[in-house]
């Protein structure tokens, strides 16, 4: 039996050496191979532990071709994955995910009608699950950031902070929301503190990409910040960490 992190690994490997054809088209075998073979509707024999787990796996390699779609700016294609998917089950996360399509190619109405379907979910649900009430308050923050409105887009992203002090995509989007209100010294200290804090959630390339970013607006001599920046993300980055991204 194969391992399903090697089947994963097996249909990702391309697309990270540049052959993005070759990977999806493995990626969408191994999605055909889960659903067939591991989710077809005659498989009694199935346990429900194993079946939610190759569910999950599902769910996950519909994100991954999703996100190379996505990154081609393929929105048709992303639309009709993450409907498909949403008529099965109205997940939150994948609600969530089609407003964010539906706001990279302009339909702000659409992705508003999306953001409202999650709060109303996560509302309804209401199992105290932070991630999910963080994820109705970051659908909020975009929804002012697409209109400029970044104070009320800070006040949504602090809340995700107090009831989750590693939300990482709360803190890096507050630093931004932060430099564009002009206020370039409280967005790197923001940043910087979550390093300090919790590296080993906010060590990751985008943020580390930003915080350069307003080292080269904020300071004269950035180029020095940058390098002790470097020198302590490779005492403490793992090793699978481009350290390019410091723009050292």
């Amino acid at each position: 039996m194969v391992p399903f992190a090697l089947r994963w690994l097996h249909a990702h490997l391309p697309y990270t050496l540049g052959d993005r054809q070759l990977s999806l088209d493995r990626l969408y075998s191994l999605l055909h191979f889960i659903r067939d073979k591991k989710l077809a509707p005659n498989r009694d024999s199935i346990s429900e532990v194993s079946l939610n787990l190759w569910k999950k796996r599902e769910s996950f390699v519909i994100n991954t071709i999703i996100s190379y779609h996505l990154s081609q700016k393929e929105f048709k294609v992303c639309l009709s994955l993450l409907k498909a998917e949403i008529s099965k089950n109205e997940d939150p996360v994948m609600v969530s995910k089609l407003g964010y399509v539906q706001m990279q190619y302009g339909d702000l109405e659409g992705a508003k009608r999306s953001f409202e379907v999650v709060e109303k979910v996560v509302v309804e649900g209401d199992n105290g699950d932070v991630g999910l009430k963080n994820l109705v308050s970051r659908n909020k923050a975009l929804m002012y950031l697409v209109g400029k409105d970044y104070v009320s887009a800070v006040r949504e992203y602090e809340e995700c902070m107090e009831r989750d002090g590693t939300d990482a995509v709360a803190i890096n989007n507050k630093a931004l929301c932060l430099m564009y209100l002009r206020d370039l010294s409280d967005s790197i200290k923001v940043l910087e503190s979550a390093l300090e804090r919790v590296p080993t959630t906010a060590l990751n390339e985008t943020l580390v990409v930003n915080l350069c970013s307003m080292y080269e607006l904020a300071y004269v001599n950035h180029a020095d910040v940058k390098k002790t920046l470097s020198t302590w993300i490779a005492r403490v980055a793992p090793d699978d960490f481009d350290a390019s991204c410091t723009r050292v």
